[in-house]
């Protein structure tokens, strides 16, 4: 005698813990997030719904630390993940008048061409939305074929895409920048320095960014060079209009 046949119809929801109802709430409303359930007592359970998924959240565990953003987890594999990026971005500056791209609760920055990015909930839950076509093998530690700058650029593009740490890919780009700064080519200098400004901005570590900027404006670069190696430079002039409640248009940024 055969079993019963199974189908394939499954849908998995992850229960996340929830260590403040209202911010979790607040948050996840502010991003366009449905409440289909909501229960405080005897225990706290939630569930919320946005376009073809949901997220469910319960009580947490006493030693639940949310600074330590290691609360849990969900991947959400979507065909055009940028474009859940500029939703989740519009949102937030229409609900908050910027975009949380620092601290928690936070959406990571969003590179052209980038394969990810998270959402980080006051809970230090981490809402991770992936490509489906993303490449099987990443270089999660570095491309082993760069070396110099460009090794350093890409490590820290690994730091910030992969590990959400932007502090670390600092430090990378700083080191590199000594060591390599010199006998480097002017264009991966450029790239290096657009980079820093633009993590330096979105920590809000100021102290190098404006040495950073004049250093990139002195180097000896063709337009087009000069283009490429904006690109940072113009994301990071972005935040810090955005963080100082300035709207879209409110300034631009030349190409330095």
């Amino acid at each position: 005698m055969t079993g019963p046949t199974v189908r394939a119809n499954e849908t998995t929801v992850p229960v996340l813990p929830c260590v403040s109802v209202d911010e979790t709430l607040e948050f996840y409303q502010a991003l366009g997030f449905e409440v289909t359930y909501k229960q405080t007592r005897p225990y706290v359970y939630l569930a919320l719904e946005w376009s073809g998924f949901a997220l469910h959240f319960g009580t947490p565990p006493k030693n639940l630390e949310p600074s330590h953003e290691d609360g849990g987890a969900c991947l959400v594999l979507v065909d055009e993940v940028a474009a859940y990026h500029a939703e989740f971005t519009r949102a937030l500056r229409a609900a908050y008048g910027r975009t949380l791209s620092t601290g928690r609760p936070r959406i990571t920055r969003f590179r052209p061409g980038a394969s990810r990015f998270t959402l980080v909930d006051p809970s230090g839950n981490s809402i991770i939305f992936i490509q489906r076509d993303e490449p099987a093998e990443l270089e999660y530690g570095g491309s082993k074929d760069l070396a110099g700058l460009a090794k350093a650029l890409d490590n820290a593009r690994v730091l910030s895409e992969f590990k959400n740490d932007d502090r670390a890919a600092l430090r990378v780009l700083v080191t590199a920048l000594r060591r390599h700064g010199e006998a480097a080519a002017p264009l991966e200098v450029a790239r290096t320095l657009a980079t820093l400004v633009e993590l330096g901005t979105a920590l809000e570590e100021t102290d190098g960014v404006d040495e950073w900027r004049r250093r990139l404006s002195a180097l000896d670069l063709t337009a087009a060079e000069r283009h490429r190696a904006a690109a940072g430079l113009r994301d990071a002039e972005a935040l810090r209009l955005r963080r100082d409640g300035a709207g879209p248009g409110a300034g631009t940024v030349g190409t330095p």
